[in-house]
């Protein structure tokens, strides 16, 4: 029988629980038996399923990405750029003081890896650094279209946008609540230089 047995679980229920305990506990505090117990699998299972813990996180990543941090790729669909700004700090506000989501996955593993886990820093800093090349190209046709002035600089705004998310992200871990940081976005909305 070619292909061996069909897997006795849905492997996508699997990455969403993988997904929570990663994003509560982080790459580094998460157990290998932390994974079995909430996919509901074996080691073998996981193993043959998605590799290794690393391979898994990857994974889980790009399914984070995709899910619940999909706001800030939709956001670049706005007409406006201050529109696409408001739309990816709102987002971030609202993904990390969502009591269902302790944080953001991405700036929690960015910042707490030790060098044995550079190999899965890196995979999140390449995911943050596609997202600011993204931001810029939407700011660069933004400017290309006026709606920017032309001595604006897109990759600046870009980091600026970045980096007031990531604080939204690092206040709310530390319990600043959705009002606090709404007041956040305001007032970065209000420091945006182009209407």
């Amino acid at each position: 029988m070619a292909g061996g047995r069909p897997r006795a679980f849905d492997e996508d229920a699997a990455l969403d629980r993988a997904l929570e305990v990663f994003w509560r506990q982080g790459y580094e505090g998460t157990a290998l038996s932390d994974l079995t117990e909430a996919m509901g699998i074996n080691r073998p299972s996981l193993y043959g399923a998605f590799g290794n813990k690393e391979a898994l996180f990857r994974r889980v990543l790009d399914r984070y990405i995709d899910g619940p941090g999909g706001f800030a790729a939709a956001a670049l669909a706005e007409p406006r750029a201050r529109d696409v700004v408001e739309r990816i700090l709102t987002g971030a506000v609202g993904l990390t003081t969502d009591s269902g989501h302790p944080g953001c996955l991405s700036v929690h593993n960015v910042q707490a890896c030790g060098t044995d886990c550079e190999p899965v820093r890196k995979a999140v800093v390449d995911r943050r650094t596609a997202a600011w090349a993204a931001l810029r190209e939407r700011l660069e046709r933004a400017r290309d279209e006026r709606d920017l002035p032309r001595d604006a600089d897109p990759a600046a705004l870009a980091r600026y946008v970045l980096t007031v998310s990531d604080g939204i992200a690092t206040q709310a871990a530390s319990g600043a609540t959705p009002d606090d940081l709404r007041r956040v976005v305001d007032i970065a909305l209000a420091a945006w230089p182009y209407g």
